[in-house]
Protein backbone atom coordinates (compact mmCIF):
# COMPACT_ATOMS: atom_id res chain seq x y z
CA UNK A 1 0.00 0.00 0.00
CA UNK A 2 0.92 3.58 -1.03
CA UNK A 3 1.37 6.35 1.60
CA UNK A 4 -1.80 7.69 2.23
CA UNK A 5 -1.72 11.43 0.03
CA UNK A 6 -3.69 14.38 0.70
CA UNK A 7 -6.80 14.69 -2.16
CA UNK A 8 -10.49 16.35 -3.08
CA UNK A 9 -12.27 13.69 -3.03
CA UNK A 10 -15.21 14.30 -5.81
CA UNK A 11 -18.42 11.57 -5.59
CA UNK A 12 -21.06 11.65 -7.90
CA UNK A 13 -24.33 9.08 -8.35
CA UNK A 14 -27.41 8.24 -10.13
CA UNK A 15 -30.48 8.35 -9.12
CA UNK A 16 -32.45 5.16 -9.25
CA UNK A 17 -29.76 3.58 -11.59
CA UNK A 18 -30.91 -0.36 -10.39
CA UNK A 19 -34.72 1.12 -11.54
CA UNK A 20 -33.13 0.72 -15.46
CA UNK A 21 -32.63 -1.94 -17.53
CA UNK A 22 -29.31 -2.74 -19.19
CA UNK A 23 -29.37 -0.69 -22.27
CA UNK A 24 -30.53 2.29 -19.68
CA UNK A 25 -27.73 1.89 -17.37
CA UNK A 26 -25.42 1.59 -19.82
CA UNK A 27 -26.68 5.01 -21.62
CA UNK A 28 -26.61 6.64 -18.26
CA UNK A 29 -23.20 5.06 -17.31
CA UNK A 30 -21.96 7.53 -20.33
CA UNK A 31 -23.44 10.51 -19.90
CA UNK A 32 -22.61 10.37 -16.06
CA UNK A 33 -18.99 10.40 -17.44
CA UNK A 34 -19.00 12.81 -19.95
CA UNK A 35 -20.83 15.48 -17.30
CA UNK A 36 -18.24 14.59 -14.70
CA UNK A 37 -15.37 14.79 -17.54
CA UNK A 38 -16.99 18.26 -18.61
CA UNK A 39 -17.42 19.58 -14.99
CA UNK A 40 -13.36 19.22 -14.57
CA UNK A 41 -12.51 20.65 -17.86
CA UNK A 42 -14.30 23.38 -16.55
CA UNK A 43 -13.29 23.81 -13.24
CA UNK A 44 -9.52 23.31 -15.51
CA UNK A 45 -8.53 19.79 -13.72
CA UNK A 46 -7.40 17.59 -16.54
CA UNK A 47 -6.45 13.98 -16.63
CA UNK A 48 -3.42 14.64 -15.40
CA UNK A 49 -4.36 16.02 -12.28
CA UNK A 50 -6.93 13.16 -11.55
CA UNK A 51 -7.62 9.45 -11.08
CA UNK A 52 -10.91 7.71 -11.68
CA UNK A 53 -12.45 4.43 -9.92
CA UNK A 54 -15.64 3.34 -11.79
CA UNK A 55 -18.39 2.12 -8.75
CA UNK A 56 -20.99 0.90 -11.64
CA UNK A 57 -23.99 3.43 -10.74
CA UNK A 58 -21.35 6.45 -9.37
CA UNK A 59 -17.81 7.75 -10.16
CA UNK A 60 -15.18 8.71 -7.98
CA UNK A 61 -12.65 11.35 -9.04
CA UNK A 62 -9.20 11.73 -6.22
CA UNK A 63 -8.21 15.03 -7.21
CA UNK A 64 -4.39 16.98 -7.35
CA UNK A 65 -4.45 18.71 -3.64
CA UNK A 66 -2.93 21.47 -5.63
CA UNK A 67 -5.94 21.70 -7.91
CA UNK A 68 -8.28 24.45 -6.89
CA UNK A 69 -11.25 23.83 -5.17
CA UNK A 70 -13.04 26.83 -5.96
CA UNK A 71 -12.99 26.17 -9.34
CA UNK A 72 -14.38 22.70 -8.80
CA UNK A 73 -17.32 23.87 -6.33
CA UNK A 74 -18.27 26.76 -9.07
CA UNK A 75 -17.95 24.37 -11.66
CA UNK A 76 -20.02 22.06 -10.14
CA UNK A 77 -22.84 24.41 -9.24
CA UNK A 78 -23.03 25.96 -12.89
CA UNK A 79 -22.01 23.23 -15.37
CA UNK A 80 -23.50 20.40 -13.94
CA UNK A 81 -27.08 21.31 -13.97
CA UNK A 82 -26.23 23.02 -17.63
CA UNK A 83 -25.20 19.71 -18.36
CA UNK A 84 -27.62 17.50 -17.16
CA UNK A 85 -30.38 19.69 -18.52
CA UNK A 86 -28.91 19.47 -21.79
CA UNK A 87 -29.20 14.95 -21.43
CA UNK A 88 -32.71 15.33 -20.12
CA UNK A 89 -34.25 17.32 -22.99
CA UNK A 90 -33.58 14.81 -25.22
CA UNK A 91 -33.53 11.81 -23.09
CA UNK A 92 -36.90 9.79 -22.38
CA UNK A 93 -38.55 9.67 -19.15
CA UNK A 94 -36.91 6.24 -18.07
CA UNK A 95 -33.61 7.67 -19.43
CA UNK A 96 -33.45 10.95 -17.68
CA UNK A 97 -31.01 11.21 -15.25
CA UNK A 98 -30.08 13.15 -11.85
CA UNK A 99 -27.38 13.10 -9.23
CA UNK A 100 -26.11 13.38 -6.17
CA UNK A 101 -22.68 14.83 -5.22
CA UNK A 102 -19.82 15.12 -2.84
CA UNK A 103 -16.90 16.47 -2.34
CA UNK A 104 -14.58 16.20 0.78
CA UNK A 105 -11.00 16.32 1.50
CA UNK A 106 -9.21 14.23 3.66
CA UNK A 107 -5.71 11.51 2.96
CA UNK A 108 -6.43 8.23 0.72
CA UNK A 109 -3.53 5.56 0.07
CA UNK A 110 -3.74 3.48 -2.75
CA UNK A 111 -3.24 -0.43 -2.30
CA UNK A 112 -1.44 -2.69 -4.72
CA UNK A 113 -4.78 -4.26 -5.95
CA UNK A 114 -5.09 -0.89 -7.30
CA UNK A 115 -8.03 -0.53 -4.14
CA UNK A 116 -8.47 3.13 -2.42
CA UNK A 117 -8.15 2.99 1.90
CA UNK A 118 -9.22 6.11 3.97
CA UNK A 119 -11.74 6.81 6.62
CA UNK A 120 -11.88 10.16 4.93
CA UNK A 121 -13.00 8.29 1.59
CA UNK A 122 -15.68 6.07 3.91
CA UNK A 123 -16.77 9.44 5.00
CA UNK A 124 -17.41 10.88 2.02
CA UNK A 125 -18.81 7.42 0.58
CA UNK A 126 -21.47 7.95 3.49
CA UNK A 127 -22.45 11.25 3.27
CA UNK A 128 -23.13 10.57 -0.73
CA UNK A 129 -25.64 7.43 0.82
CA UNK A 130 -27.25 9.37 3.33
CA UNK A 131 -30.97 9.44 3.49
CA UNK A 132 -31.02 13.56 3.89
CA UNK A 133 -28.80 13.32 0.42
CA UNK A 134 -31.59 11.79 -1.80
CA UNK A 135 -34.22 13.34 0.01
CA UNK A 136 -32.95 16.54 -1.48
CA UNK A 137 -32.52 15.74 -4.53
CA UNK A 138 -36.16 14.20 -4.94
CA UNK A 139 -37.14 17.94 -4.19
CA UNK A 140 -34.83 20.03 -6.54
CA UNK A 141 -35.57 20.80 -9.49
CA UNK A 142 -32.77 21.10 -11.38
CA UNK A 143 -31.87 16.76 -11.19
CA UNK A 144 -28.52 17.88 -8.45
CA UNK A 145 -28.07 17.91 -5.48
CA UNK A 146 -24.63 18.51 -3.95
CA UNK A 147 -23.28 18.17 -0.17
CA UNK A 148 -19.89 19.45 1.30
CA UNK A 149 -17.99 17.95 4.21
CA UNK A 150 -17.56 20.25 7.25
CA UNK A 151 -13.49 20.55 6.12
CA UNK A 152 -13.96 21.74 2.76
CA UNK A 153 -16.64 24.26 4.33
CA UNK A 154 -14.51 25.63 6.37
CA UNK A 155 -11.01 25.65 4.23
CA UNK A 156 -13.22 26.97 1.33
CA UNK A 157 -16.69 27.49 1.10
CA UNK A 158 -16.97 29.86 4.09
CA UNK A 159 -15.01 32.33 2.61
CA UNK A 160 -17.95 33.12 0.04
CA UNK A 161 -15.34 33.08 -2.74
CA UNK A 162 -16.67 34.57 -6.45
CA UNK A 163 -19.26 31.80 -7.38
CA UNK A 164 -19.68 29.90 -4.50
CA UNK A 165 -21.60 31.62 -2.26
CA UNK A 166 -21.45 30.48 1.30
CA UNK A 167 -25.35 31.39 2.35
CA UNK A 168 -26.22 29.10 -0.32
CA UNK A 169 -24.87 26.03 1.91
CA UNK A 170 -26.96 25.25 4.73
CA UNK A 171 -25.12 23.05 8.19
CA UNK A 172 -26.56 19.37 8.42
CA UNK A 173 -25.98 16.25 10.36
CA UNK A 174 -25.98 12.80 8.68
CA UNK A 175 -26.50 10.07 11.00
CA UNK A 176 -24.25 7.28 9.93
CA UNK A 177 -23.23 3.59 11.56
CA UNK A 178 -20.43 5.19 13.06
CA UNK A 179 -21.84 7.99 14.61
CA UNK A 180 -23.28 11.58 13.30
CA UNK A 181 -21.38 13.41 10.74
CA UNK A 182 -21.46 17.36 9.74
CA UNK A 183 -21.90 17.86 6.62
CA UNK A 184 -23.19 20.86 4.56
CA UNK A 185 -25.82 20.64 2.24
CA UNK A 186 -25.98 23.32 -0.96
CA UNK A 187 -29.91 24.46 -1.10
CA UNK A 188 -32.64 23.99 1.58
CA UNK A 189 -32.71 21.09 3.91
CA UNK A 190 -35.16 18.58 2.64
CA UNK A 191 -38.69 18.85 3.90
CA UNK A 192 -39.26 15.88 5.97
CA UNK A 193 -36.48 17.36 8.18
CA UNK A 194 -32.77 17.15 8.26
CA UNK A 195 -32.76 13.39 9.10
CA UNK A 196 -35.27 11.74 6.80
CA UNK A 197 -36.22 7.54 8.08
CA UNK A 198 -33.94 5.05 6.58
CA UNK A 199 -36.35 4.10 5.07
CA UNK A 200 -36.59 6.82 2.82
CA UNK A 201 -33.06 6.71 1.73
CA UNK A 202 -33.95 4.67 -1.56
CA UNK A 203 -36.75 7.44 -2.47
CA UNK A 204 -39.59 5.12 -2.43
CA UNK A 205 -41.96 6.26 -5.71
CA UNK A 206 -45.20 8.29 -4.99
CA UNK A 207 -48.30 8.24 -6.49
CA UNK A 208 -48.01 9.25 -10.37
CA UNK A 209 -44.21 9.04 -10.19
CA UNK A 210 -42.85 7.00 -13.42
CA UNK A 211 -40.08 3.97 -12.52
CA UNK A 212 -36.62 5.71 -13.07
CA UNK A 213 -37.84 8.93 -13.86
CA UNK A 214 -37.32 12.34 -11.97
CA UNK A 215 -38.75 12.39 -8.50
CA UNK A 216 -40.69 15.72 -9.12
CA UNK A 217 -42.01 14.68 -12.84
CA UNK A 218 -45.29 12.84 -12.80
CA UNK A 219 -45.66 9.79 -14.57
CA UNK A 220 -47.82 10.26 -17.85
CA UNK A 221 -51.73 9.97 -17.43
CA UNK A 222 -53.24 7.12 -18.61
CA UNK A 223 -56.13 7.01 -21.55
CA UNK A 224 -59.69 8.88 -20.75
CA UNK A 225 -62.02 6.04 -19.68
CA UNK A 226 -64.25 5.12 -22.09
CA UNK A 227 -68.30 6.75 -22.15
CA UNK A 228 -70.65 4.51 -20.45
CA UNK A 229 -74.72 4.10 -21.18
CA UNK A 230 -74.90 5.87 -17.78
CA UNK A 231 -73.14 8.63 -18.87
CA UNK A 232 -75.05 9.32 -21.84
CA UNK A 233 -78.06 9.26 -19.79
CA UNK A 234 -76.43 11.87 -17.24
CA UNK A 235 -74.82 14.01 -19.58
CA UNK A 236 -76.70 13.88 -22.66
CA UNK A 237 -75.35 15.48 -26.01
CA UNK A 238 -77.38 18.38 -27.02
CA UNK A 239 -80.49 18.31 -29.13
CA UNK A 240 -78.94 19.06 -32.73
CA UNK A 241 -76.30 16.18 -32.00
CA UNK A 242 -78.21 13.41 -30.55
CA UNK A 243 -78.20 10.21 -33.08
CA UNK A 244 -75.80 11.62 -35.63
CA UNK A 245 -73.45 9.11 -36.79
CA UNK A 246 -70.05 9.19 -36.76
CA UNK A 247 -68.58 11.89 -40.03
CA UNK A 248 -69.16 9.99 -43.58
CA UNK A 249 -70.59 10.71 -46.64
CA UNK A 250 -74.11 12.36 -46.50
CA UNK A 251 -77.29 10.98 -48.30
CA UNK A 252 -79.74 12.69 -49.82
CA UNK A 253 -82.84 10.62 -48.06
CA UNK A 254 -86.48 11.07 -49.05
CA UNK A 255 -88.46 8.47 -47.42
CA UNK A 256 -88.12 5.07 -45.80
CA UNK A 257 -85.77 4.52 -42.74
CA UNK A 258 -81.82 4.64 -42.45
CA UNK A 259 -80.10 2.94 -39.82
CA UNK A 260 -76.83 3.65 -39.10
CA UNK A 261 -75.07 0.76 -36.97
CA UNK A 262 -78.75 -0.14 -35.10
CA UNK A 263 -79.69 3.09 -34.73
CA UNK A 264 -82.52 4.48 -36.72
CA UNK A 265 -82.68 8.47 -38.75
CA UNK A 266 -86.32 9.67 -38.97
CA UNK A 267 -87.78 12.41 -41.43
CA UNK A 268 -86.51 14.30 -43.71
CA UNK A 269 -82.83 14.20 -44.61
CA UNK A 270 -80.87 16.98 -46.55
CA UNK A 271 -77.12 16.15 -47.69
CA UNK A 272 -74.56 18.20 -50.73
CA UNK A 273 -74.02 14.96 -52.38
CA UNK A 274 -76.85 15.28 -54.75
CA UNK A 275 -77.81 11.13 -54.61
CA UNK A 276 -81.46 10.00 -53.85
CA UNK A 277 -82.28 7.28 -51.29
CA UNK A 278 -85.73 5.82 -51.53
CA UNK A 279 -86.88 2.78 -49.23
CA UNK A 280 -84.98 1.10 -46.09
CA UNK A 281 -81.48 1.82 -46.34
CA UNK A 282 -79.19 -0.39 -43.85
CA UNK A 283 -75.88 0.35 -42.71
CA UNK A 284 -74.38 -1.80 -40.28
CA UNK A 285 -77.86 -2.94 -39.09
CA UNK A 286 -80.99 -3.67 -40.24
CA UNK A 287 -84.13 -3.11 -40.82
CA UNK A 288 -87.26 -3.53 -39.40
CA UNK A 289 -88.66 -5.54 -42.73
CA UNK A 290 -85.21 -8.27 -42.37
CA UNK A 291 -85.62 -8.88 -38.73
CA UNK A 292 -87.24 -12.23 -38.86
Amino acid sequence: MTHPVSRTILLLDIERFSDRDDVEQAYLRRMLYDVTDRALEAAGIDETLRTRADRGDSVMELIDANAPVTALLRALLTEVPVQLRAVNRMASRSAQMRLRGVVAGGYVAVDRLDGWVGSDLNHACRLLDAPLLRAALRERADDFALCVSDSVYQGVVRHDHPGVPAAGFHRVTVDTKNGPLTAWLHGPAPSAGENPPAGEDHGERGAGEAPGGSGGRPAPAGPAPEATEEDAREHPAPAGQRGAPAPGPVLDVNGGTVSFGGGYVAGDQHGVSGGRVTGDVVMGGKTEGDRS
